[in-house]
């Protein structure tokens, strides 16, 4: 009995661990399940719950394209270059769940409310349309035949057979078939065209040009039964000027061109966004462009949009004060125009169709005016007209001649060359049978120094200092043996000035000119170079180039860009100042301020002292002077008239600034291709002296009408009101 108790009491034991480990087990499993259930809970809330908030309400934040206006651009005292003039638009905005019916019906409402051009309706736009159309009609363009020979195709992707039978469809449809539209049926494609071209949330812009005020009342009357059409403001950008590089943009039709495409999606554009396309628009995009409205779309669980919330309103793009003076600036135009018409009317002219002018502050860069003026023979009447040629300034480059015997002297002095004040013997040189002299001194022997050297523009002093730079010592009639490393020497040198190197400017499309690789068996291109006839230079380089003489050696990024502005509150004055453009120094010359003076006492010779190049161009002016003038007798021809090409001309140049001791101007001035005769007429001088005059008067006028204060200057209106805006095509 006790033996069978004691396995009984076993087997009772036995039982309740068994019922304990259960019970463990239970509650531990339990326990995990209701961790992991918490945990996912957690997961769920924490890291997934915005996400799935979201997908809940369905919303969607997109920059919508609304028509904000672009930036306004003004010159330097405020008056009005470029604006944007408003008027009536009529614009439809898709959805994603938008279909090809639903335009079509709302497009047929429209058209029955608006006129609307066919004008850029197309082929593809046909077919498409008839296809829309005529869908019964359409599917029989293929034979079940060949619709099955695609399907089973294991070649092509369901993707390809669509394409194949999309194109068979279209390749068959007849020309009889196109023609049967009518007039109204092309109407509303030429309006469904528009719908389709738009991508959804985006505000399409269906018609901008010639909304009557009739059809927009209309059409906004009757919204409610246009889904996605809505009336709004468009905007026309107009041009007060003719200067081509305040740029041009593209308009709504044109939209983002195919070779920036990936540059401004990659940016937040939309394909039909207008943006600029030529210099200042261009350049400065990012600032004139303005900012879209940003709104949030709320959907239901089927996609379809229930409401719209705008999250933040578009702002017009900034306004933009520019360095150009327009008064200046009209006036220098009508300098360089004259002069010249003028010098085309006299022998030898045949090749003279441009002339340009650059003034700047040699001190901090600003631009003043930039003058380019190109001849052009109407094809019609047989005339002459003179057009702007102003980007032509820095997209162009030419021989300059004896301008750039300043920066000779300059690199001699750098490379000990010359000694401050040297005197040499300007006579003929002999480089083996190459006779080569100064225009001045023809035959005989004259000692000059250094700042006779510059005033009277002595080649062979010149071609002296090459010679040195190239370890040469002149011979007489021997071969010219130099170190080919002299052209580095001086290329580098003229380049600290801005010579041959892009100066900085603040404009698209500016060339550095052109520097030939020197051939070994022509080492006499060296002394060409060192009197500007071998490499070739932008007038704007030129500009830089003084400028850095002017101001003591630095050389200063030319800008059109003097600041940016909030938009105007009122029309009325600029709205908060956000950016003033800065002096960019990009480099400091390699030479002493003695060697700096040294060189403008030589362009002061060239105005003051009876022997310098263009004495007395301004005597008796209140203002004094320094510059240097320039003949380049080795350009050739390179113009329209191809078959004239390598003919030999006269090209003639100037630089210098103003006042002085404190210059506040710099100019340059080139008329490439002025005559093909050796002495040739200098319109370059008479465009100088008149540019420099018309500074200074007009400084004058002004202070004594005190016009300029250190103040902020209001808006002004157009120099030119009689001139009319110029609307952009």
């Amino acid at each position: 009995m006790r033996k069978n108790q004691r396995k009984v009491d076993q087997a009772k034991v036995r039982q309740r661990k068994l019922t304990s480990f259960r019970m463990n087990f239970l509650f531990f499993s339990i326990f995990v399940l209701f961790s992991m259930l918490i945990f996912r809970l957690g997961y769920l809330q924490i890291v997934k719950g915005e996400e799935y908030k979201r997908e809940l309400e369905r919303t969607e934040e997109i920059a919508v394209n609304t028509s904000v206006p672009r930036g306004r651009i003004f010159d330097r005292s405020g008056h009005l270059l470029v604006d944007n003039e408003p008027r009536n638009a009529i614009t439809y905005t898709k959805t994603t769940s938008t279909t090809s019916e639903e335009m079509l019906k709302t497009a047929k409402k429209l058209a029955k409310l608006i006129e609307k051009p066919t004008t850029r309706i197309t082929l593809g736009d046909k077919k498409d349309f008839w296809i829309l159309l005529h869908p019964e009609e359409a599917l029989e363009k293929v034979t079940k035949k060949e619709l099955l020979a695609l399907q089973n195709d294991e070649s092509l992707t369901k993707k390809e057979v669509q394409q194949r039978i999309t194109k068979l469809t279209r390749d068959r449809i007849t020309d009889e078939e196109l023609d049967s539209f009518t007039e109204s049926e092309l109407e509303v494609l030429a309006i469904y065209r528009e719908m389709m071209s738009g991508y959804a949330y985006t505000p399409q812009i269906v018609k901008s040009e010639d909304v009557t005020d009739s059809e927009f009342a209309t059409v906004s009357e009757q919204l409610s039964s246009l889904p996605g059409v809505n009336t709004t403001t468009d905007w026309e950008r107009v041009k007060m000027s003719d200067s081509a590089i305040l740029g041009t943009t593209t308009s709504p039709l044109e939209g983002i061109p195919k070779s920036d495409l990936d540059y401004f999606l990659a940016r937040g554009y939309s394909r039909n966004d207008r943006v600029g396309k030529s210099y200042i628009e261009q350049y400065y995009e990012d600032l004139l462009k303005g900012q879209k409205t940003v709104v949030k779309n709320i959907k239901d669980r089927t996609g379809k949009v229930v409401e719209t919330k705008t999250v933040r309103e578009g702002e017009p793009g900034k306004d933009l004060m520019l360095t150009l003076d327009t008064e200046l600036q009209s006036h220098l135009e009508k300098i360089v125009e004259d002069n010249l018409l003028k010098a085309k009317r006299m022998d030898g002219s045949q090749f003279l169709d441009r002339a340009f002018l650059v003034m700047m502050d040699p001190n901090t860069g600003e631009v003043l005016s930039m003058v380019g003026k190109r001849i052009v023979k109407d094809k019609d009447t047989g005339k002459l007209t003179v057009q702007d040629y102003t980007f032509g300034a820095f997209s162009t480059s030419y021989e300059v001649g004896s301008t750039v015997k300043l920066a000779t002297m300059l690199t001699g002095y750098k490379y000990n060359a010359i000694r401050l004040g040297e005197t040499k013997i300007d006579e003929p040189i002999f480089v083996g049978k190459q006779r080569k002299a100064s225009l001045f001194n023809q035959n005989s022997r004259v000692a000059i120094n250094d700042v006779e050297a510059l005033g009277r523009s002595s080649n062979v002093y010149m071609f002296k200092i090459a010679m040195s730079i190239a370890n040469y010592n002149y011979v007489k009639g021997g071969n010219l043996k130099i170190d080919f490393d002299a052209f580095t020497k001086m290329r580098d040198g003229y380049a600290s000035f801005g010579l041959g190197t892009k100066t900085g400017i603040d404009l698209p499309g500016e060339v550095s000119g052109s520097s030939p690789e020197p051939n070994r068996k022509e080492p006499g291109k060296l002394l060409d170079l060192a009197i500007g006839q071998y490499d070739t230079y932008t007038p704007l380089q030129l500009a830089q180039y003084v400028s850095a003489v002017a101001n003591g050696g630095y050389r200063i990024a030319p800008h059109v860009l003097k600041a940016v502005y909030e938009p105007s509150p009122d029309g009325k004055e600029f709205g908060a100042l956000l950016e003033q453009k800065d002096p960019l120094v990009l480099n400091r010359i390699d030479n002493t301020e003695e060697e700096i003076e040294r060189v403008k006492k030589g362009m002061y010779y060239t105005y003051y002292q009876p022997k310098g190049t263009a004495y007395n161009l301004f005597k008796g002016e209140e203002f004094d002077a320094a510059g240097k003038t320039g003949t380049a007798q080795a350009g050739y021809y390179e113009g329209d008239d191809r078959s004239l090409w390598g003919t030999q001309t006269v090209s003639v140049t100037h630089v210098g600034f103003a006042p002085y001791e404190n210059p506040e101007i710099a100019y340059s001035v080139i008329v490439p291709h002025v005559s093909t005769y050796n002495n040739p007429p200098h319109p370059n001088n008479d465009i100088a002296q008149a540019a420099v005059k018309e500074y200074f008067a007009l400084k004058k006028k002004r202070a004594e009408a005190e016009i300029f204060s250190t103040e902020t200057p209001t808006i002004q209106p157009p120099v030119d009101e009689k001139a009319g805006a110029k609307k952009e095509n």
